[in-house]
Formats: structure tokens, sequence, C-alpha cells
């Protein structure tokens, strides 16, 4: 093996072993959230059954190549929690080395090591940390996009494009990629026979989606999710509020305005046309992805992290050398500690370890409950009713009956049919917004649109009659059973 790929290969090792030991407590975890809703039970219908479409959950318009990645990797070592999360570190490690590669690329000729600057800042990012182990489609998708970023730079238009066909195949908005390129090809290189390569991932999204609509009967899989991710998304106030928030989360949290402050100095360092495609490729994703989806999600930024790390890196060359070091150790530090702190407004659980005490409390009330009887009625709202119902999602070992309940609040738990369960189950869902420095007149009917006031105990012994059993506390989040005192 040449020189250059055997360290190359050394590198990726090194990256997938560190990977994984900074993972080593989270390798069994139980699903969590949209694992359990949408890409779990969909790799699990292609595992055990061959479903392209799924059936055991409800169909979208997400294409199906993470969902066809693990059904292989459960073909080859069988079904377990352990494998999905190993296999998805693996596909974090190679967009870790491809970041690495790119950040050598575009960073040609500048001082102070700025590839490995830009793999730490990503590897430390509290939602690269989560998303590297769970079954959802940013973190491959920003694999592929890197994968394919360097293949367009070397000229290799053949091979990058057949890289967009599966990286649109695993998330559809990742289409905005390959049109990049052709566009790039088109006008500005006047190889126009070439941009048509380009066409092929277009081709195959329209094939999913033709699957899909004969499948269901909708373009998009299902009419709620076309409603809140394209209708209700282009209401102008929430695609203004949806760019405040993408400005806050690449230039100002989680330390990223230390990274901000290098490239307003150091600009300048971020010239030729390979630092104009990159933009032009990070611009374009995050358009899309703010323009369109209900929830603007912080793990829909994972493709260009790479590229914006890449950046700050280079541009922090401007510095003397001391500085430097001093900017990217704070950065860095920023960042780790974002795993642990929670920030004083709500926030997916996703974003950082709040996620683990999430699914660690969701799976103490889980085991609690196995003790009942059989037959036991347990009502809850989304996830921990279908957590329960299921022992492939790992929190328990037989399956629950769980009773659906349409949300946390007093008014949602009293629409339950007190006939129709024994226990309920209630929860911290979100990070209230109530009595932090949000709760204002501008912000509080848009922010309470996507986090409700939930019950309090008080409320569901008061309101309901229902009689406290168990709680269950880790930092800010709680879980509790209430039983019907009879």
């Amino acid at each position: 093996m040449p020189r250059r790929q055997s360290s190359s290969l050394l590198f990726f090792i090194a990256f997938l072993a560190l990977l994984v030991a900074i993972h080593l407590p989270y390798l069994k975890l139980p699903y969590f959230w949209d694992e359990m809703g949408q890409f779990a039970p969909a790799s699990l219908d292609l595992y055990h059954d061959g479903a392209w479409v799924p059936h055991s959950t409800l169909p979208n318009v997400h294409p199906p190549g993470v969902m066809a990645y693990m059904a292989l990797v459960w073909r080859i070592f069988g079904y377990s929690i352990l494998s999905a999360r190993l296999a998805m570190l693996v596909m974090a490690a190679l967009g870790v080395w491809l970041a690495f590669l790119l950040a050598i690329r575009l960073a040609r000729g500048t001082v102070g090591a700025p590839a490995f600057a830009a793999v730490l800042f990503l590897i430390a990012t509290p939602i690269f940390y989560t998303q590297s182990m769970l079954i959802m489609l940013d973190l491959p998708a920003m694999t592929f996009t890197i994968l394919a970023l360097l293949l367009f730079l070397d000229a290799r238009y053949v091979a990058c494009a057949a890289v967009c066909t599966v990286l649109v195949l695993v998330k559809e908005t990742a289409i905005t990629t390959p049109a990049v390129f052709a566009a790039w090809l088109f006008f500005r290189e006047k190889r126009r026979g070439e941009a048509l390569y380009f066409a092929a991932p277009a081709v195959a999204l329209g094939i999913w989606l033709m699957v899909l609509r004969h499948a269901t009967g909708h373009w998009l899989g299902n009419e709620e999710f076309g409603r809140y991710n394209v209708t209700e998304a282009l209401d102008p106030f929430h695609i203004v509020a949806a760019f405040g928030m993408r400005a806050w989360y690449l230039f100002i949290g989680d330390g990223h305005w230390i990274g901000a402050v290098a490239l307003y100095i150091g600009w300048r360092v971020l010239r030729g046309k390979e630092w104009r495609l990159a933009a032009l490729v990070a611009v374009a994703q995050l358009v899309l992805v703010t323009v369109l989806g209900g929830a603007a999600l912080d793990r829909y930024l994972l493709p260009i992290l790479p590229i914006l790390y890449a950046a700050v890196a280079t541009a922090a060359s401007a510095y003397p050398a001391s500085w430097r070091w001093a900017s990217h150790t704070a950065l860095i530090g920023f960042l780790v500690v974002g795993w642990f702190w929670n920030p004083p407004y709500p926030y997916p659980y996703e974003d950082n370890l709040a996620m683990m005490d999430f699914v660690g409390l969701q799976r103490d009330a889980a085991r609690f409950l196995e003790t009942e009887p059989a037959g036991t009625r347990i009502a809850s709202a989304w996830p921990f009713y279908v957590a329960i119902q299921n022992p492939e999602f790992g929190y328990v070992d037989r399956p629950l009956i769980g009773i659906e309940a349409p949300g946390l609040r007093l008014a949602d738990l009293a629409k339950v049919d007190r006939r129709s369960y024994d226990l309920l189950v209630v929860y911290r869902k979100f990070a209230p917004v109530e009595g932090t420095f949000l709760d204002i007149a501008p912000l509080r009917g848009f922010l309470s649109s996507n986090y409700h006031p939930q019950a309090t105990a008080d409320e569901i012994r008061d309101g309901l009659g229902l009689v406290p059993v168990m709680r269950w506390e880790r930092r800010e989040q709680w879980i509790e059973v209430f039983s019907q005192g009879r």
C-alpha cells in the first residue's frame, strides 16, 4: 500500500477509535425520539419485510438510503441496538476523515495545522457528538456531501455524480449539492455535457417520489408532513425566525462567536475557486433547510459544519501563533462545555447530553412499569407510549400496553377516556418557555406553538383525581407515574 494511502487509513482508524471511545457509555442507548418515530421502525420494516416504504410508522418523503444501510448491517451482524450505534459511528468516522481531507485541501498554503483544528472543532461539537451514533439522516448526509465535494474538486465528475445520487437517497434536501455542481459546470466552466451527469441525482429522487406516491397517494408520504414542512414553513414570520436561529447557531451559540471573530479578521485568506465552490454548497444547503422544514433543528446544519470549521481554522491563520492556539482552545472548550450545559431557552434534547437524561428517565420508568401485572394499560404522550410497546426499541423486554395521549397539557390529558388506562405517565417533554427571558409578548405566541405548557403534578392530582406513584429526576428533567387511585 502506498505510504499516502497507508497514513490516510491510519487517520480513519484513529478517528473511529476516538469516536467509539467517547461514546462507550451510550452504545446500547435505546432509540430516541425521531429514531423511534421514523428511522428505526422504517429500518426494521426493510430488515424484516423488505418494505422500502415503511408500514409500521407513517411514511414521509425521506428516502430509504440510511434505512437500507441499517438493514444491511443487521442482515450481516444480526439485529441489535449496539450494531446500529456502531454502524452510525463508522459513518461518522468516515465523515470526520473526509472533513479532515477537505480542510487539508482548502487550507493549502496556510500555517497553524488548520485541518487538525477543523476536525477537533467538529468532534467537539455537541450536535455532532449526539448525532454521530443515532439512526438519523443528517450525519450521513454530511459524510456524502463532503465526499461529493472532494470528488468534484478533483474533477472526477462521474464518480461525483454517483455519490450525489447516493446523497439524495440519504436526504432529499441534499439535492442542492448536485444542483450547485451542475450550475458550476454549466455556467462557469462551460462544460455542459458533464453538467448533465448531475441530472442523475434528480432522476433518482424523482423515482423515489413516484414510488412513495404510488404506495401512499401523497408525493411527500402523508398530508400532515407536507403541511408542516412546506405549507406552514413558508410563512414569512417563520422564515425570518428560522434564519435568525440559523445565524445564532452558526455564528454565536456554543462558542461559535469565537469562530465568527476569526472569520471577520482572516476572511481574506479564504480565496480561490475551491473556497467559492465550498461556500456555494454550504449556502445552498443552508437556505433550503431553513426555508423548508417546520422545525429549524440544528442537526439539519451538519453538512455545513465541516466547511464552516475549515473556514474558521484557516481564517485563524491570520492570527499570531499564540492568539491562534488560544482561539482554537477556547472554541473547543466552549463546544465541550456545550455537551453538558443546557441553554436558558427551549432547545431540542438531541442537541447535547440532555438526550441521555431523557432516554435514561424513560427507560427507568419503563422498567418500573414492567413489574406491573400483565394487561396494565399505560397512557402517555409521544414518544413514551410507543417506547413501551416494542422491545426492539430498547426500553422493555416484553411489550406493554401503551395508550396515546394527545399531549401533556391538562386539557390533553383530560381528553383521554379514564376507563381506557390504569396508569398515566407524564414527563418534561420540552424545556419550558414560561418564566424564562423569552416569556415576553412578541415571542410568546410563536414559541408556545412549539412548546406547550405542561400539566403540573398538582394539576393532575387536583384536576384529574390521579394519585402519584413514582417519580424520577435527572438534572432538569423528570418523569412521573400516576394511578387511578382505586
